[in-house]
């Protein structure tokens, strides 16, 4: 794997440097060797936060985990991430997912996956057209974390959703 590791508020040590290729090295049996990964450190009083994002062909792995050491964050997101690997080999393989960017290996092996995913409810609900801050005030009235809407301005389904510190997000589709 290759690794880009960015530091915000943080200098990244050759210790923390090396941590973090042996921690996440153990990640290297599940993909080729031309994959990176983008580790992203950063402080905040006594908030030390990681985020490793592995892009692949037509997805994302990713984990963000947040403690009072790095080291400790370091050791949650390696987890997290080979934890979602294992869970979902099968749909990502199945669907052809970027397939070609995990290792044979990896691909071969089955994993029991620790809870299966099921649909227990399905909602169907009319959309006017509306703007994505007035989706965020619906949003907000429905007591809801995200909203799905048709947004007036470009007549495409989009999503607003409730971010840390109390900020909102907007996902557009790229067509």
């Amino acid at each position: 794997m290759k690794y880009i590791i960015v530091g915000k508020n943080i200098e990244v040590t050759p210790a923390l440097d090396t941590a973090i290729r042996d921690k996440l090295g153990r990640l290297e049996r599940f993909f080729q060797a031309d994959t990176e990964a983008h580790v992203t450190l950063e402080v905040n009083k006594d908030r030390h936060k990681i985020e490793v994002t592995i892009p692949i062909r037509d997805t994302v792995i990713r984990s963000e985990q947040v403690s009072n050491d790095m080291y400790v964050s370091l050791d949650l997101v390696e987890e997290v991430i080979e934890r979602q690997l294992k869970k979902y080999k099968n749909k990502i393989v199945d669907r052809h997912q970027a397939a070609g960017t995990f290792r044979q290996e990896y691909i071969d092996r089955d994993y029991m996956s620790d809870e299966d995913i099921k649909i227990v409810r399905k909602k169907q609900f009319d959309m006017k057209p509306m703007y994505p801050e007035d989706a965020c005030v619906q949003m907000e009235l429905l007591g809801h974390n995200f909203y799905v809407f048709c947004n007036a301005e470009t007549e495409q389904i989009n999503i607003v959703y409730k971010r840390k510190g109390n900020t909102y997000g907007l996902i557009e589709p790229d067509i």
